[in-house]
Parts: C-alpha cells; sequence; structure tokens
C-alpha cells in the first residue's frame, strides 16, 4: 500500500560514496543477486549515472527495494550546482533526504546546498550519512563534530526531524546491520531508521483536496477519478466543486480494492455524488469552508530547467495538479544563491537558476501554499511549442489578482475612437454583443449560426457569422489542431468578436473550442470591456454526432487514420455555466430563442 512506501531522495558531493550506499544497501538487505561482488558495489548505480550524463537515459535514476516492514523508492540524484534541477526532480517528491558527507571533510558547501533544496522541496526528514568512518577511525569526536553541525544547519533551514548516522557503505558498517566499530552509536543502523520513520503526518490531513482526473461513465454509473491530495474524504461528506462553486455530497467512494468508507492521502478513489454536476478534469472538490484561494496569481519559487532564459512576459503552459491553463512570468523579484541563501534581484532566471517569479494565469488555479500542501502546492511549467518541462514551482502564496489586461504587442497603446461607443450605438440604432456557440464537431452549431445570422439581419440587425472554418481560410491559417493552436485560435477569433460587438454588430461564433478555459477567457475579455457574451452549448449526443458526420471526420477517427479529433481521441470540456444549452429542438426555434436573448 502507498503509506508502506518512503520515497527517499539521495545526494552528495563526488566521491562522497553515494553509489557504494545504495549498492551497499542493496546488497545486504537481499536485493541483489549473490554473484554481486562488494567491490561492484559502486556500479550498480554508477552505470545508471554514465548513461544519464549522456543524455542517453532519463536525468535521475531510480531503485526500488523493499524489506519485511516498508517499500523504498530511491532517488539517486547527482550532486553537482550545474544538476540542481536534477535534485529537484528526485526529490520533488520524496518523503526524506539523505545527504553524504565524508567523515573527513565534514560539512561542505554541496551539503548545505542539498539540504538547503531538501527544506526548499518541503522535504521534513533529513539525515546524514556520514560515510568513510573508517577512515579516521571510528571517531565518536569527529561524528559528534559533524552531527552537531548538521543539527545546526537543519535548525536554521526549519526541519525538526534531522539526524546523522556513522557508517562506512564500503566496508558494510552500520547501514543495513549494526557495527561493533560503531559500539559507541546506541541508535539502529541506517536501514533501521528507514524502516521506522513516520511520514503519516506529513501529509496535509486537515484539508480536504480531490483534483478530478477523469469522469468514469458506465450505463448509471458516473464518478470522479483521481488521487487524495489532502484531507480525509468520506461518504456522506458535504463537498464543493471548485471553480463552480458547486455543493453536493459524496454518496460513495470506490476504489481499485473496492469500495470504501473513506480515502486519504495519497490513495487513488473514485467519488461518486448524490447529484449529477458539471464536473471535469482539472476540477477540485473540497470541503465547505476549507476551499484554497481560486486564484490567477500566484508568488511562487521556481527551479529554471532550460538552457533558454525565463524572463519577464514570457508565456507557458502551467499544469498544476490535473488542470493546465496558459501562464506568463509578470515579474522575476530575485534569485537565490543556494550556496549562501542569500537573494538578489535578476532581470533572468537561467539553467539550474532558482528565482521567485510572480505568474498571472488566464484561468483559475485552485492551488495552496506548497508548505501546507505538497500536491496542491506544487506546478511546472511547459514550452507550448517544443512540449518541454521549463521549471519547476513551488507555490508561496495564491490570490485572485487582477483581471489581466488585454495582452498586446511591446511599446503600443490603444488607439481610442473619436466616438464613445454609446453614441456609436445609438447612431446605428442597435448594441453590440457576441453570441459564443460551441459543441462536439457535426452538432449543428454551424447551421444555428447562419439562421442566426439571417434572422438578425431580417430583423435590421447586423450580425456577421464567424465560423470555425472560415476563420482557419486566413485569420488562424497558419495554425494546427495541436491544444496549443487550438488556444490560440480561440484567443484571435475572441479579439475578433470583441471588435464586432464593440462597433455595435453581433458577432456570432461557431467554434467547437473544447477547452473550458479557453471560453472562459474568451468570456472575460468580454466583460472586461463591458460588452455581452452570450454562451450557447449545442448539446449533441456524439453518436448523432458521427451519424451527421458530414466532413466523414469521425469515421476516419474511428478507423484510426485522425488523430486529435475532439470527442474521439481528444477531449471536450462541456461548458460550466452556459446560458443557452439546445438539444434536439427545431433549428428555427433556437434561432427565435437566441435572436430574443440578445434584442
Amino acid at each position: 500500500m502507498d503509506r508502506d512506501l518512503l520515497r527517499i531522495a539521495t545526494a552528495g558531493s563526488v566521491d562522497d560514496g553515494k553509489s557504494t550506499l545504495i549498492g551497499r544497501l542493496l546488497l545486504d538487505s537481499k536485493q541483489l543477486l549473490d554473484d554481486v561482488q562488494e567491490d561492484d558495489l559502486a556500479h550498480v548505480t554508477d552505470g545508471l549515472r554514465a548513461e544519464r550524463e549522456q543524455g542517453i537515459t532519463i536525468d535521475v535514476a531510480y531503485r526500488f527495494f523493499a524489506t519485511a516492514r516498508r517499500s523504498f523508492i530511491l532517488a539517486d540524484t547527482p550532486g553537482h550546482v550545474r544538476y540542481t534541477r536534477n535534485m529537484v526532480t528526485g526529490a520533488s517528491t520524496a518523503d526524506l533526504a539523505l545527504v553524504l558527507i565524508d567523515a573527513r571533510k565534514g560539512l561542505l558547501e554541496q551539503s548545505r546546498r542539498h539540504a538547503y533544496l531538501a527544506a526548499l522541496l518541503g522535504i521534513r526528514h533529513l539525515v546524514a550519512c556520514v560515510n568513510k568512518m573508517d577512515l579516521v577511525g571510528f571517531s565518536a569526536e569527529r561524528f559528534g563534530e559533524i552531527s552537531a553541525a548538521f543539527g545546526a544547519l537543519g535548525a536554521q533551514l526549519g526541519i525538526a526531524d534531522v539526524r546523522a548516522v556513522p557508517i562506512s557503505a564500503l566496508e558494510g558498517d552500520n547501514v543495513v546491520d549494526p557495527s561493533p566499530r560503531l559500539a559507541w552509536y546506541e541508535a539502529p543502523p541506517l536501514l533501521a531508521q528507514l524502516e521506522r520513520v513516520e511520514i503519516d503526518r506529513d501529509r496535509n490531513l486537515d484539508e480536504v483536496r480531490f483534483p478530478v482526473q477523469w469522469t468514469v461513465r458506465a450505463g448509471d454509473y458516473r464518478g470522479y477519478a483521481g488521487r487524495v491530495a489532502g484531507g480525509v474524504l468520506s461518504t456522506g461528506d458535504e463537498v464543493v466543486v471548485l471553480p463552480s462553486g458547486s455543493r453536493s455530497r459524496v454518496a460513495a467512494i470506490d476504489t481499485p480494492q473496492g469500495p470504501v468508507a473513506q480515502v486519504s492521502p495519497p490513495m487513488v478513489a473514485t467519488v461518486r455524488l448524490e447529484d449529477e454536476l458539471d464536473v471535469g478534469r482539472g476540477d477540485l472538490l473540497v470541503a465547505p469552508g476549507a476551499e484554497p484561494e481560486v486564484a490567477r496569481e500566484l508568488e511562487a519559487t521556481v527551479c529554471w530547467m532550460v538552457e533558454a532564459p525565463a524572463r519577464v512576459g514570457a508565456r507557458y503552459l502551467l499544469k498544476h495538479t490535473t488542470r493546465r491553463v496558459r501562464a506568463n512570468i509578470a515579474e522575476i523579484s530575485a534569485r537565490l544563491d543556494i550556496s549562501s541563501f542569500e537573494q538578489s534581484p535578476a532581470e533572468e532566471l537561467g539553467l539550474n537558476d532558482i528565482g521567485r517569479v510572480t505568474l498571472r494565469t488566464a484561468a483559475p488555479v485552485l492551488a495552496d501554499p506548497y508548505a501546507s500542501n505538497r500536491a496542491t502546492g506544487a506546478f511546472i511549467l511547459i514550452d507550448e511549442r517544443t512540449h518541454d518541462t521549463v521549471a519547476a514551482g513551488m507555490v508561496e502564496s495564491a490570490r485572485v489578482g487582477r483581471v489581466a489586461e488585454v495582452e498586446h504587442s511591446p511599446d503600443i497603446r490603444w488607439h481610442p475612437s473619436a466616438l464613445e461607443r454609446s453614441v456609436r450605438w445609438g447612431a446605428t440604432g442597435q448594441r453590440g454583443a457576441t453570441l459564443w456557440l460551441t459543441g462536439l464537431p457535426a452538432s449543428g452549431k454551424s447551421t444555428i449560426a447562419v439562421a442566426v445570422e439571417r434572422a438578425l439581419l431580417e430583423s435590421g440587425r447586423f450580425a456577421y457569422l464567424l465560423d470555425g472554418d472560415n476563420l482557419r481560410h486566413g485569420l488562424s491559417g497558419d495554425l494546427g489542431f495541436d491544444p496549443a493552436s487550438r488556444s490560440e485560435n480561440i484567443r484571435r477569433v475572441a479579439h475578433v468578436a470583441r471588435l464586432f460587438a464593440d462597433a455595435g454588430a453581433v458577432a456570432v461564433v461557431s467554434l467547437v473550442s473544447p477547452f473550458r478555459e479557453d471560453r472562459l477567457n474568451a468570456r472575460r475579455l468580454h466583460e472586461a470591456a463591458g460588452l455581452p457574451f452570450v454562451e450557447v452549448f449545442v448539446d449533441t449526443p456524439i453518436e448523432e454526432c458521427a451519424r451527421r458526420d458530414p466532413k466523414g471526420l469521425y469515421a476516419r477517427a474511428r478507423a484510426g487514420r485522425l488523430t486529435g479529433m475532439t470527442g474521439e481521441n481528444a477531449p471536450y470540456e462541456p461548458p460550466e455555466a452556459a446560458e443557452f444549452v439546445i438539444r434536439a429542438e427545431p433549428t428555427d426555434v433556437s434561432a427565435r430563442r437566441l435572436v430574443e436573448a440578445i434584442a
């Protein structure tokens, strides 16, 4: 079970014996074949490291082993400062950090850096493995000096559980079995201490956090699957669905082992609610009265992981729990010196730099401070063009923030018209608005949109249809159909629709627009300008859409010849609060309803 698993990040300076220690743990706990010789211990992980540093395999080598009391995952992270990003990767999910210290050299700058990174990443258990005790004559005095210095460092960093263990990884002293040469050390050997470290209390069990990974539907069954990130969730509990704010109660909880009465971190579960709500990927179930901030601005610490530097104004995809939103760097306030623990002003962050930034998001993020919940306080930034992870981040504070100003190119200003909107609208005798029709491909959006445009023109109002296919003949002709391109297409259309509406026209938009956050951004763009925005969900069952299939898209997708097809092999997120939902009604009836809505 997950609660019996201890995740360990190991770090140490070059030649401190980290690889030998890992090999010793595996050998003496009977995890390696009998023909592995003691002088081969370092090679157990050195082979992985050599491949890693040549870029052949992964950045962090992981080893799994188990004893009768507990299972372990060891993340072998490189020690040099230029591999800071690798340690951040390996330690980001760790419960405990092992810092290797050469008994001859004592606490080095790299040891301090590793301890600092562990504290920064929220690790609450820090163990100094004072290695090579055989080379200092198994001196209790030398160990005492290093232990005291390490304890003072842990106190400075605010880590409560800090301990030191004397070992000789090469000789096997005090790693798995007690050593008579260390008889003065009264505590258990290293492995026994690792088996007994209590980590259950490290997780936030006070505030319920359940990020929804996906919706499970099968007949009458409707559940929301994910991993518990905080709190204890029980059947009968009242929950709030964020960001919508809808409320319900937990009707049942299913796990891979069967139904249960309650779940806690880090259990995987499917939660069923008493009410049929619009809940989807990226939503968060919480307990009433203990909600996180529904934020659009994050103060955070980030570790930069790529050569291209972080600069103010740069835009990325922010992945937080199961939610993805677009974000930009609004400010870089400091760069941290992880050797001295000091901060200094910075205009950019380079590879392996750690700094403090302000991020502004295009849609709400449901975040907690990292210090209170590592699962809901962590995020990564992704380059939408290359799909590379550019940064790992830890939220310090989250706030609503101001609605972001309309994005624009640098060094330009909005040029106001000589006419006020009210004067223009009064002269033309009509008010502008945007009708935004969304739904699956072949749901009937365009048919309804054409009817609405005709009905408006026949009634004497100026309207113009902004159809998805037409727009990709010019305005968005340079875009593909990957998620980033879809978002950019919708952003462009939203700005065009806003200009039409400002001029007094009715912009009738017909777009699949599959992502909820992109439609919310379009709405916010209009609301910030004081313009009406009416969302229309054309809710046609997918099988009916496939039956119509005027372009043959569903048939191609189902035959495996088309990828990225919304509803088939790409997601569609239904609106949470559309002003109109159209289901199986005559086109003229739908058109009349929509025209009346903006009369």
